[in-house]
């Protein structure tokens, strides 16, 4: 049986965890702060002293953390890369971007050739993450697939390998960026209607049955019209990615994107980073004085 070590578990490494002890997967965990592994242990995982304690236990080894700074402090710093046993399987599912995903490939072959670097970042918030449908972009060597089929089967609903190490990496830029510009149209839709005087419930009914909302973005614009803006998916962390895809691009070739950015650093720098990226209907129009 696969034994699996989660390194994170912040809104999304939970709900994953959560699911690979539901799959009857050996699940040993491991966070910073430790009350979200106390919780899971009692869900029957297993809870490591560190990083390095719960690497030397695992098949496949997930980290599942903000940025990149906290992947290498996670894999170097506190010795998860050196503890992992030889033929483990280390699927860095963060959204890192293109670069530094590059640069743990490199350490990798350098340090531990004896260990395959899946790069499997997801498509999906904490919603489809607790409920196991989170989509896996994955990309690495074939002989890998067989072996985090069944972590993958266990945290998503359907995994796609797109190639080489890196390629899951760009194509979560493109699933993100796509996702910054359909919450800023719904935000700014809603953010309209309150500028022209519409009853945010009636801007809902009319857009609802809209074949321009998806699924998704009907559930964001629910929670605008309800002003609730708990985290599914922070706005600084959306930002992160956001910044991390611009960062692969020439300067000005996609000034949306990059007008996008500056109004979410604004947004950030006025406290509301930590908010669910719907949040930013408060600072567009007459969002930012009709709501607190």
């Amino acid at each position: 049986m696969t034994r699996v070590a989660v390194l994170g578990l912040g809104g999304m490494g939970t709900p994953m965890a959560a699911n690979l002890v539901g799959a009857g997967l050996d699940t040993v965990v491991w966070n910073r702060h430790p009350e979200p592994a106390r919780a899971l242990a009692d869900r029957g995982a297993e809870v490591a002293a560190d990083p390095a304690d719960a690497a030397r236990r695992a098949d496949v080894a997930v980290t599942m953390v903000t940025d990149a700074a906290a992947v290498r402090a996670v894999a170097v710093d506190q010795g998860m890369l050196a503890a992992l046993p030889a033929g483990a399987v280390w699927a860095q599912m963060s959204t890192i971007g293109v670069a530094e995903t590059a640069r743990l490939a490199e350490l990798v072959a350098a340090e531990r050739p004896d260990v395959t670097l899946v790069d499997a970042p997801v498509a999906g918030s904490r919603g489809p993450a607790e409920q196991g449908r989170l989509v896996v972009l994955a990309s690495g060597p074939d002989q890998a697939r067989e072996r985090v089929a069944p972590v993958f089967d266990a945290v998503g609903q359907r995994t796609l390998w797109l190639g080489p190490t890196g390629a899951g990496s760009r194509l979560k830029l493109v699933n993100n960026l796509l996702l910054a510009f359909v919450n800023e149209g719904v935000a700014a839709a809603v953010a309209l209607g309150d500028t022209l005087g519409l009853d945010r419930d009636t801007v809902r009914e009319a857009l609802g049955g809209s074949p321009l909302v998806s699924p998704w973005a009907a559930e964001k614009l629910g929670r605008i019209v309800r002003d609730e803006h708990g985290a599914q998916y922070a706005l600084a962390l959306a930002l992160k990615d956001v910044e991390l895809a611009l960062r692969e691009a020439p300067p000005g070739s996609f000034p949306a994107g990059e007008a996008l950015a500056a109004e979410w650093r604004h947004a950030v720098d006025q406290g509301l980073g930590d908010d669910d990226l719907t949040v930013v209907t408060r600072v567009l129009g007459s969002g930012a004085t009709r709501r607190p």
